[in-house]
C-alpha cells in the first residue's frame, strides 16, 4: 500500500457558536472592516488584502478587533459577511469583490463569478473552476470529518484571488477554516493551502499533500484500507475551549505596551506627532490595535485574543463592546481615509504611527501579569461610560442590581 503523508499545519479548531450577530454590531463591523480594507489598499495595494486574508492569525485578529468572540466559529461567517457588504459597493475604487457566503449563498458563487467576469473581462470559467476545486479539495481530498458549509471567494480586478471557507464537524461540535491564495498555488492537489486552521485529531486521509502522489495513483486502495503511517503535525496552536479571555491567551508584553500608550502616556507630549488632538485614551487604545491590524507584520498576530481589547466581544468577553468608542474609531479611520484621498495624509500617518510607537514602547515594557485581571475588571466596571453592550443588553454602572454584562 502506498504511503500517505500529511502537511505540517499551524492549527486550531473553533468552537461552534450559534445565533445571529445583533444589528447594532453587524452594522459597525461592516463600517470598521470596510475602512480597514480600504486603508490597506491605499497603503499596500489590493494584493496585500488577499495575502492578509489568507493568513489565519491575521484573520482571527481582524475578527477580534471588530468585536466578535475571539475564538468562535462565528468569526469566519460574520467577518466575511461584513466585508462583503462593505467592499463590494466600492469595487470601482478598491478593485476587490467578494462572492459566496454561508449555506445557500455559497452555492451562488459560480453565478456571481460569471457576472463579475462579464463586468471585468476576466476568464469567468477559470474563476469558477478555481472556486469549485478549492471546495472539492477541502471536502473530499482532505477527509478530516469537516463538511464545508461556508465558501467565500475574494477576487481582484486583475484575477488574483483568495478563498476563506469553513467546515463543520457535528460530532466534535467544532469548525475548521481553510485559507487559500492564488499567488501561492502551484497545484490544487499538492500543498495548495496557505493554512488550515484546525486541531490535529489523528490520522486523516489527505490527498492534497505533495508527498501523497503514490497514494493518489491508488486512491481506491487507500480508501478501502486504514493508513498505517503518517507524519505528525508538528506545528499547532490549539484554541482553548474556555470562552473567556485569559492572560495565557495573549502576549502580555504586547498588550501592556498598548495599554501604556493609551493610559499612561501624556498624549499632549506627542500631539504634534500623532495629530489626534481631542482623542481620549480609550479611543487611542482601540485605534492602536486597529492600526496594528492594518500595518502590523505577520509575526504580530500570533495571539489573536489580544485584539479583543480594542472593542470587546458581543458576549461580554473580555468585556462588553464599547459602542461609543467603536463609533469614534470608525469615524476617525474614515476621516483619515477621506483626507488622504484629497492629498492630506497626516491623520492616516498618525494612525500608522500608533502601532509603531507601541512597538517601540514594547521593547522596554515589563508586564505585570497580576494586572491582567484588573484591566478586564476596570473595562467592565467602566463599560457603561462607553456605551457598553452585549447580546444580553446594555452595561449599567457598578452597584446597580440590574447590572448584567454576560
Amino acid at each position: 500500500m502506498p504511503k500517505l503523508y500529511f502537511n505540517n499545519r499551524r492549527t486550531a479548531d473553533l468552537p461552534l457558536h450559534y445565533g445571529a450577530v445583533p444589528p447594532w454590531l453587524a452594522n459597525r463591523m461592516s463600517l470598521l472592516g470596510g475602512a480597514i480594507i480600504e486603508s490597506i489598499v491605499m497603503e499596500y495595494g489590493k494584493s496585500a488584502v488577499l495575502s492578509r486574508l489568507s493568513d489565519p492569525f491575521w484573520f482571527q485578529s481582524l475578527g477580534c478587533v471588530m468585536g466578535m468572540d475571539w475564538h468562535s466559529s462565528g468569526i469566519t461567517t460574520s467577518v466575511m459577511g461584513a466585508l462583503k457588504r462593505a467592499v463590494n459597493p466600492k469595487f470601482n475604487e478598491l478593485g476587490i469583490f467578494i462572492c459566496g457566503g454561508k449555506g445557500k449563498y455559497s452555492r451562488l458563487t459560480p453565478s456571481e463569478l460569471i457576472a463579475f467576469s462579464d463586468r471585468t473581462g476576466l476568464d469567468g470559467t477559470e474563476l469558477v473552476r478555481s472556486s469549485k476545486l478549492t471546495a472539492k479539495v477541502d471536502n473530499t481530498a482532505i477527509q478530516d470529518g469537516f463538511q464545508i458549509y461556508l465558501h467565500t471567494f475574494i477576487v481582484t480586478d486583475k484575477g488574483e484571488w483568495a478563498v476563506v471557507q469553513q467546515g463543520m464537524n457535528d460530532e466534535s461540535g467544532t469548525a475548521r477554516r481553510y485559507h487559500w491564495h492564488s499567488e501561492q498555488i502551484k497545484s490544487f492537489v499538492e500543498n495548495p493551502h496557505t493554512s488550515i486552521y484546525g486541531k490535529n485529531q489523528g490520522t486523516i486521509l489527505n490527498l492534497a499533500d505533495v508527498q501523497a502522489a503514490s497514494a493518489k495513483a491508488s486512491m481506491l486502495e487507500i480508501v478501502r484500507e486504514d493508513p498505517q503511517l503518517m507524519l505528525p503535525e508538528i506545528q499547532k496552536i490549539i484554541m482553548p475551549k474556555h470562552h473567556d479571555v485569559r492572560a495565557k491567551d495573549v502576549n502580555l508584553k504586547r498588550l501592556g505596551s498598548i495599554l501604556a500608550l493609551a493610559h499612561e502616556t501624556d498624549l499632549k507630549d506627542f500631539e504634534s506627532l500623532l495629530l489626534l488632538e481631542g482623542v481620549g485614551p480609550r479611543t487611542v487604545q482601540s485605534l492602536a490595535l486597529v492600526s496594528e491590524v492594518i500595518h502590523g507584520a505577520p509575526s504580530r498576530f500570533s495571539d489573536p485574543a489580544r485584539f479583543s481589547f480594542a472593542h470587546g466581544g458581543k458576549d461580554g468577553h473580555p468585556f462588553p463592546v464599547p459602542v461609543n468608542t467603536y463609533d469614534e474609531t470608525i469615524s476617525l479611520l474614515n476621516n483619515a481615509i477621506e483626507k488622504a484621498k484629497l492629498g492630506n495624509s497626516d491623520k492616516q500617518h498618525a494612525i500608522k504611527n500608533l502601532s509603531l510607537i507601541s512597538q517601540l514602547m514594547e521593547q522596554s515594557f515589563e508586564p505585570d501579569e497580576n494586572s491582567f485581571d484588573k484591566v478586564i475588571a476596570k473595562e467592565r466596571a467602566e463599560s457603561y461610560k462607553y456605551g457598553g453592550r452585549t447580546v444580553f443588553g446594555k452595561a449599567k454602572p457598578p452597584g446597580n442590581e440590574q447590572l448584567s454584562l454576560f
